[in-house]
């Protein structure tokens, strides 16, 4: 995957990576090459989840059979951990490499930690399809720290430098960030589309044309824009979204992530879910 004309100097130069311990391979490899693009740093971190303790299991139980097995668990993640390095080893790339065997409940919290310290966050197509891994990856990177994340659900490495981005835009301040967060991509971009769904007209110093503010301000920023209204007739948004994205051949769906709190249960807005669950392109969200 070569840079376009402009790629080198993106600032995004820190990448955090998150792999399972199963079926790693192609995220990482994916991951080198997208880091190759914009010659950035990986940040790589493998984790392995810790099995709560069988129900109404003895101590002598848990002592004998639990701990064997999380001993187990913990030589498997070191093992996978070590053929990490080495596929990285040989990508030219700066690296650094941490495994992560943690309780499911405490993993968000885990990788919101390295979150804190990179320019954005890389999920691939392996991670992305863990249902137990995938939420905490989001939960933690997203929802806990400042940068933007990429889920990639293709098998190819994700594009950092797109020729063609949707922008999802809803006037909403998780939107507004993305797009802030996104600029160095847009400007980069031959082609950006901005699409509203069923927005509501307002007052405002560029008209009541809805999305005339968020244009003029990408416009403003050399951004290729173009803006187009879509009335829903009752059809989920995502189901729009993805539709478009499809016609237009975009390489990205920038766009906003909606979650609140639930106890320790991080739950997703209805469309950032959908969208989550079903793209089949990559996102880049920001929360």
């Amino acid at each position: 995957m070569q840079p376009k004309e402009g790629g080198i100097g993106l600032p995004y130069k820190t990448i955090l990576v998150v792999l399972g311990v199963n079926d790693f391979k192609d995220d990482i490899k994916n991951a080198v090459a997208s880091g190759q693009a914009i010659d950035a740093h990986l940040s790589v971190v493998v984790v392995a989840m810790a099995a709560p303790p069988p129900f109404g299991a003895s101590a002598e139980e848990i002592s004998a059979v639990w701990l064997e097995e999380r001993g187990g668990d913990i030589a498997k993640l070191a093992e996978h951990t070590r053929h990490v390095e080495e596929q990285l080893a040989s990508s030219g790339l700066s690296f650094d490499v941490q495994d992560l065997y943690t309780e499911g409940a405490w993993t968000d919290e885990a990788v919101a930690e390295r979150a804190l310290y990179v320019d954005l966050t890389l999920v691939g197509r392996r991670a992305a399809h863990d249902r137990d891994l995938c939420p905490r990856i989001i939960g933690g990177a997203l929802f806990q720290a400042p940068a933007p994340l990429i889920l990639n659900p293709t098998d190819q490495p994700a594009e950092i430098t797109p020729r063609t981005v949707l922008i999802a835009w809803n006037a909403r301040r998780e939107a507004a960030r993305a797009v802030q967060q996104a600029l160095p991509i847009l400007q980069r971009a031959g082609e950006v589309r901005l699409v509203l769904v069923d927005p509501l007209a307002k007052t405002s110093p560029s008209g009541e044309d809805p999305g005339a503010d968020i244009a003029a301000y990408l416009a403003r920023q050399g951004v290729p824009v173009a803006a187009e209204t879509i009335v829903s007739g009752g059809r989920p948004v995502q189901d729009i979204l993805k539709q478009r994205a499809a016609e237009m051949g975009a390489d990205m769906i920038v766009m906003g992530a909606y979650g609140h709190s639930r106890l320790r249960e991080r739950i997703f807005g209805g469309v950032t879910r959908a969208m989550i669950e079903t793209c089949n392109r990559p996102l880049f969200l920001s929360h």
